[in-house]
């Protein structure tokens, strides 16, 4: 079993569940992207580019994007940035609160970006 694999297996419920459903998601939307273990954290990567992180933090499972920068300003409702300069996520409590056609969205447009700076 890949580590990344074995960190998302032994988080306690909800969270495993969360982390189960959006690494459906983002497997099946970004077939291209593999998921890699980097920074003790579940990450996928389309080539040498990171797309997205997947983390359980306190009392949530954090779905990081590095190129949040390019995203469209109709996700900023959807996204925390908490002080950090690069990465904005998606924060799930629940397998209810997960919003697949948002998840989705976000996906498709940051694939669109992953060729570009973090930055703008």
């Amino acid at each position: 079993m890949k580590p990344a694999e074995a960190y998302i297996l032994k988080q306690s419920e909800p969270f495993r569940a969360i982390m189960m459903h959006l690494q459906a998601v983002i497997e099946y939307t970004l077939p291209v992207a593999e998921l890699e273990y980097k920074w003790k954290l579940p990450c996928y990567y389309i080539g040498k580019r990171p797309i997205c992180y997947i983390n359980q933090s306190k009392d949530y499972v954090d779905v990081g994007f590095w190129h949040s920068a390019h995203l469209s300003k109709k996700f900023d409702s959807y996204l925390v940035s908490e002080n950090r300069k690069i990465v904005k996520s998606l924060r799930y409590k629940t397998l209810e609160e997960v919003d697949d056609d948002v998840l989705i969205a976000i996906l498709k447009e940051v694939e669109l970006h992953k060729d570009k700076s973090f930055w703008k």
